[in-house]
């Protein structure tokens, strides 16, 4: 027998199982759905017939045998018109598209995780994996020491959101001081059953990076918003952007009252570096990126940086880099071992 190659075509589809029973009588979800889609798209029970590759009569038959298990005509005939659900099995049919669709981001995610478990078994090697993560200067750094792994940096909800709707295989992020279950959508989908592992991977400390010597003496948000401070923000939807707006609100400051709250830039880095050039005073980041491009710093808390992926997924490369960024952050400052969900 050949052996599959390493470049070999795989797939796998997933979808909506199960059993419909009605007093003994049991009818798969998967086939009803079947001929609910043939014969809305051709309007005909031949249509069904062919999808199934039965004769005419024997589809006929089957869905006779579906009518009378469930005791109620699923279709009708229309001279000049062809065949068409009824009422009742066009309710039916849509019940099962609708659970479909609430399911279909769960089918997308875990189909990832088939196709890379199959891929591994068949080949003894795995394809890439797609992680969307928050910045992080850590993470950033483990992640171009390796290889297997397709990184996209972008906002922590917009991370959550690609691997809930199943376009990536693990997400990287952070919500500030809160837990994942208590920072609001996306965050709290997470721990909502969705078949999803949570890893901490490591605290990191955010604070205020400041221009070197921090000539404006700021030591606390309120002081962001005196006269001539300039601000340099993170985008909307990232973690740290997130967090700064929950303290503004607890020292009851309007955006309006930060001179440069709408500057945005996408990275701690890339804040740090309008910082150190004299564009602007202060920006919220975490202290490793302030410390390697020489600015001051006042811390304002720690919080955790998880890791979110498929339970399912079987990806002996996640596990190393799990492993290799919590030792790097037990000796990098700015950063500590996470507490143990």
């Amino acid at each position: 027998m050949n052996q599959t190659s390493d470049n070999a075509d795989i797939a796998v589809a997933l979808g909506l199982g199960g059993m419909v029973r009605i007093d003994g009588e049991a009818l798969a979800i998967s086939d009803l759905t079947l001929m609910f889609e043939a014969i809305g798209q051709t309007g005909s029970v031949q249509g069904f017939a062919d999808a199934l590759g039965l004769s005419y009569r024997a589809a006929w038959a089957r869905l006779q045998a579906y009518e009378a298990a469930l005791g109620r005509p699923l279709v009708r005939k229309t001279r000049g018109h062809g065949t068409a659900l009824t009422e009742f099995g066009a309710a039916l049919a849509e019940a099962f598209s609708a659970a479909t669709l609430s399911l279909e981001a769960g089918f997308v995610r875990e189909t990832r995780a088939v196709e890379q478990r199959l891929r591994r078994l068949l080949t003894g090697r795995a394809g890439a994996l797609t992680l969307a993560a928050s910045h992080d200067p850590l993470v950033v750094e483990v992640l171009s020491e390796g290889d297997g792994i397709d990184l996209s940096v972008m906002g922590s909800s917009a991370a959550v959101e690609r691997l809930l709707d199943g376009s990536a295989d693990a997400a990287g992020f952070h919500c500030g001081a809160q837990a994942p279950a208590e920072a609001g959508p996306p965050f709290a989908a997470i721990g909502a059953g969705a078949g999803l592992a949570l890893h901490p991977l490591f605290e990191r400390e955010q604070g205020l990076m400041l221009a070197p010597g921090n000539p404006r003496g700021i030591r606390s948000v309120t002081d962001l918003a005196e006269e001539g401070v300039r601000y340099v923000n993170r985008q909307k939807g990232s973690g740290t952007r997130d967090w700064f707006d929950r303290m503004l609100a607890q020292a009851g400051l309007e955006p309006g009252a930060i001179q440069g709250y709408a500057v945005e830039e996408f990275t701690h880095q890339a804040v740090a570096a309008v910082i150190a050039c004299g564009a602007a005073d202060a920006g919220l980041g975490v202290r490793a990126a302030a410390e390697r491009l020489g600015l001051d710093f006042v811390t304002l808390g720690w919080e955790t940086y998880y890791l979110a992926a498929s339970r399912s997924l079987d990806a002996p490369v996640l596990e190393r880099l799990i492993a290799a960024i919590r030792e790097w952050a037990g000796r990098s400052s700015g950063y500590r071992a996470a507490v143990a969900a």
